[in-house]
């Protein structure tokens, strides 16, 4: 009788990932994704570069592709939990290829022009938004509870991983052509979209009483309130998840504070390249420095998980900002090129042991029915800042040169760091990074807690051009 009720409580074994089908087709096409997409993210200011020689275009190509994650998070946010997660990604995919195709065609019939990447860019830019948010949403539906931070640390490796091979490739591909980096972003797109064709499981929780609801809404002559109330519904679903968000302070915080870093390092991303060129570097070179600094953070991904479990939530967030701070300092003021390229790659090493630990937490308390939204809230706080920050970087390269531009960035990241020191939120937050699993990922309880960890960038993924960039 014992033996009969200790297999009944016994709990299943869970498969380890590395048997998990669907997830390493969902990890090795985005993989690939993410490759193409960063070989084209240092293609494009390198061909704006080229095509009109201004540091300010370049600026503006990456505020319109990056327009979308400050504009369109919360729309996408409802479109995500309403729709069909694995179709939604389908159809980014096969637009994105197509939206590359496009630059190729143009620059093979040289007739490219500025316009052109602008309208691609947003293009894309809208379609990874969405792309993005779902294919966060759809992790904690593909893997087991217990496996959710082990995933999302293996998406930071791959996603570091695939940006420390996409950047040299992508400066490689441009000296071999202008045209060649696009059409590997294309063929990426297109693998991507394959594997997802693969995957057998939903990306989202079966929700019961659904269609009912729907179906009873509609009897009681819910058509009759006409376009103004619908609006209206639907304005309130998409403020739901930002609502969610904002009652929790330590989440609210530091999806704040990931918004004034940001800022910062879209704008040092575009600073490098013309240090870079400057210097006389090729576009070989500067693929190179981005795939080194891609490497360290691949690094900071090994190592996510262990940090989650032994560092305080508070220790994590103050530190990490001022060792940004520090290495912004010697970026700036060190004296040389070297010591802002040791900075700069450094600096990449922190932000996935942040990204794992808030990200993988607040995935697992939000319900399956608000993931969509509640990530496109975090996105537009965290990434909001994202296209400024590409539209001041050209303007302060403009009008005050390399030197002064690196200094202007190191006192605001001084900032950052002192406000994230003095903010209440952060500093009584005294729990552990990384805690046990909750018992279900679909529909988890709120934490009891007072303060919530809060997430970073939404884990771009990362397919988007936007993620290479970003040294979270």
């Amino acid at each position: 009788m014992s033996t009969v009720a200790d297999d009944a409580r016994a709990v299943p074994e869970v498969p380890p990932l590395r048997r998990n089908r669907d997830f390493l087709l969902l990890w090795s096409g985005s993989a690939v994704a993410i490759i193409g997409s960063t070989a084209s993210t240092v293609a494009y200011p390198l061909l704006v570069l080229a095509v009109t020689g201004s540091a300010s275009a370049a600026g503006l190509v990456g505020f319109v592709v990056l327009l979308p994650a400050l504009l369109l998070q919360l729309p996408a946010g409802v479109l995500v939990d309403r729709w069909n997660r694995k179709r939604v990604m389908i159809w980014c995919d096969a637009l994105r290829a197509v939206g590359a195709s496009t630059v190729v065609l143009a620059l093979l019939a040289g007739e490219l022009r500025l316009a052109h990447v602008l309208v691609v860019g947003f293009a894309e830019g809208t379609l990874t938004v969405l792309n993005g948010l779902a294919s966060t949403a759809a992790v904690p539906n593909v893997v087991h509870p217990s496996q959710l931070s082990v995933a999302l640390a293996g998406n930071e490796a791959r996603g570091r991983a695939a940006t420390m091979i996409g950047t040299p490739l992508g400066g490689i591909l441009f000296g071999l052509g202008r045209a060649v980096p696009f059409v590997l972003e294309t063929f990426a797109y297109l693998v991507s979209l394959v594997s997802l064709l693969c995957i057998r499981k939903d990306f989202q929780a079966a929700r019961p009483g659904e269609a009912a609801r729907a179906e009873a809404a509609a009897g009681d002559g819910v058509a009759a309130d006409g376009r103004r109330t619908r609006v209206l519904r639907q304005a309130g679903r998409m403020v739901e998840g930002l609502v969610w968000l904002w009652k929790r302070p330590l989440l609210r915080t530091t999806a704040l504070l990931v918004a004034g870093s940001n800022l910062l390092f879209r704008a040092l991303f575009l600073v490098m390249i013309v240090l870079l060129a400057e210097e006389g570097a090729g576009p070989a070179a500067i693929g190179l420095l981005i795939g080194v600094a891609g490497a360290c953070g691949m690094l900071g991904s090994l190592v996510a998980g262990w940090c989650g479990r032994r560092l305080r939530m508070n220790a994590l967030v103050i530190s990490a900002n001022w060792v940004w701070a520090v290495l912004m300092c010697v970026l700036a003021f060190g004296g040389g090129l070297w010591p802002a390229m040791i900075a700069y790659t450094a600096m990449w090493f922190v932000g996935p042991i942040w990204n794992v630990a808030v990200g993988s937490y607040q995935l697992a308390v939000t319900p399956d029915e608000l993931r969509g939204r509640v990530l496109s809230a975090s996105s537009l706080l965290a990434n909001g800042a994202l296209p400024l920050g590409a539209l001041a970087g050209g303007l302060l390269l403009d009008g005050l040169g390399v030197r002064a531009a690196t200094a202007v960035l190191a006192g605001w990241m001084v900032l950052m760091a002192l406000a994230a020191t003095l903010a209440g939120p952060v500093r009584r937050a005294t729990m552990l990074v990384v805690g046990d699993p909750p018992a279900s990922s679909t529909a988890p309880s709120p934490p009891r807690t007072r303060h919530d960890p809060g997430p970073d960038v939404p884990l771009p993924e990362p397919s988007a051009p936007v993620a290479a960039a970003d040294s979270r």
